[in-house]
């Protein structure tokens, strides 16, 4: 028995570290790797032999406190490639472990191809990485959120380990970690502190797939519901005098692309929801057609705010935008206080979309 539990011990432990492996300790050599990055070229730790100090910070898409130092992280790179530094930055996120609701404060997730369209998207000018594979890589190092900077020296010796700086939102930081260490090498002193506590997102390592996969089924339970809606009501909501952004699906279920395009939708409400963001949707079948409306929206499992339209069909199209024609689908997303920003008459481009919403609702806390 003894033998028995201390086996299950030892199974439980090594569950454990692959959970949460230690940080690489000061003094440590560079583990090598070999991964891809988003330019379509591989990298390995010989690709940046003439740089005295290498930083390497890991990163991802979709974390807010990731995306707060993009800007700082290309600054680095420009502030220090004249004084013998290389910056890459790797994720080390499996995108399989992420989860919609995970994702509130982006327009893209942790795959290799979203981190090609990030890359682009800020104009990146360091090697982005990816080693959301398998995460092999990335244990060695022990990175515990995103992001995580660790500077090795001209050796590959590590130096220093922890956060960038000690302020998240922009233009707060009071104490510049990664620079005061990144100054100390380069001028042949030691790091004054060589290791510092980090700030962000948990890294989703493989071994949370299960936490991932668990989401469709709790989703599957939340209850779908259908009301109606007619002009005064349709006035009121297009208010919005809350403090809430407002996306409004206009659909119905004879209309083909709106069936298409519906369970991105669902998706974005998935996302965004627990932000200040609202998605309604809004029927335009006929009221006697109501059960026919909520049997669709029950069978994508839109739990969002949904209604179907009792009145003049051309009063409800004059009143809902001026600038819609009449033809479905229709998409509105409107800013507290009522402001339209965006209106589409038929199919929306879903990453567009989202990336309206996030810039708009803020990609940082």
């Amino acid at each position: 028995m003894k033998i028995l539990i201390a086996i299950l011990m030892l199974v439980s432990a090594s569950a454990w570290a692959l959970d949460d492996p230690q940080t690489l300790p000061i003094g440590s050599p560079a583990p090598d790797f070999s991964l891809p990055g988003t330019d379509g070229k591989t990298y390995s730790l010989k690709d940046f032999a003439s740089s005295k100090i290498l930083l390497i910070v890991f990163t991802c898409n979709h974390c807010p406190t990731a995306q707060a130092y993009e800007a700082r992280i290309k600054q680095l790179v420009t502030d220090y490639k004249s004084k013998g530094v290389a910056v890459v930055a790797i994720s080390p996120n499996d995108p399989l472990s992420v989860r919609l609701d995970e994702l509130g404060y982006t327009d893209l997730s942790d795959s290799f191809e979203e981190m090609k369209l990030r890359a682009k998207d800020i104009q990146i000018n360091y090697p982005y990485l990816y080693d959301g594979e398998n995460s092999q890589l990335s244990m060695k190092y022990g990175p515990q959120a995103t992001p995580h900077a660790f500077i090795f020296d001209q050796k590959r010796i590590l130096r220093y380990t922890g956060r960038i700086d000690d302020g998240e939102k922009p233009g707060t930081a009071k104490t510049n970690d990664v620079r005061n260490a990144l100054d100390a090498m380069v001028a042949g002193k030691p790091v004054p502190v060589e290791k510092t506590k980090t700030f962000g997102c948990s890294i989703k390592w493989p071994s949370k797939r299960d936490y991932a996969a668990k989401a469709p089924d709790e989703w599957a339970k939340e209850k779908v519901t259908i009301d109606e809606l007619d002009m005064d009501q349709l006035k009121e909501l297009l208010k919005n005098d809350g403090m809430n952004y407002k996306l409004i699906n206009v659909w119905a279920t004879w209309c083909g692309p709106c069936v298409t395009e519906f369970p991105e939708f669902v998706n974005m409400n998935r996302m965004y929801r627990n932000r200040e963001f609202e998605l309604i949707t809004i029927s335009m079948d006929e009221l006697n057609r109501k059960p026919n409306a909520l049997n669709f929206l029950t069978k994508k499992q839109a739990s969002m705010k949904n209604y179907i339209f009792k009145g003049d069909k051309y009063a409800f199209i004059d009143g809902l935008d001026k600038k819609w024609e009449g033809s479905l689908p229709y998409t509105l997303f409107i800013a507290p206080g009522g402001k339209i920003i965006y209106g589409k008459q038929g199919l929306i481009e879903p990453l567009e979309l989202k990336k309206i919403i996030a810039e708009n609702i803020g990609r940082i806390y």
